[in-house]
């Protein structure tokens, strides 16, 4: 992986923590409104830790690719995983 691990690590880190609080808020029968915005929170960490490794594939992997002459296989794989962060 060509991504900051360390960057990476801190942000999964952080989800998990907010995970097991919102685990934690779900037990307590905390306010649903409550939970939302803490699982809203933990999607938007995620998001920027996955927005960090993409790039990082796209500068790096899918460079050497295009280099190598074979990048179109690259290509396929970034607009699949496109089409799964749409859904």
């Amino acid at each position: 992986m060509q991504a900051d691990q360390k960057q990476i690590t801190r942000l999964l880190r952080t989800a998990r923590g907010q995970l097991d609080g919102i685990l934690k808020m779900v037990e307590d029968d905390r306010y649903c409104i409550d939970i939302s915005t803490q699982l809203l929170a933990v999607e938007s960490v995620l998001k920027k830790a996955n927005r960090a490794i993409l790039k990082a594939h796209m500068q790096h992997c899918v460079k050497q690719s295009f280099e190598e002459g074979h990048g179109e296989e690259k290509i396929e794989e970034i607009l699949s995983i496109l089409d799964k962060m749409s859904k």
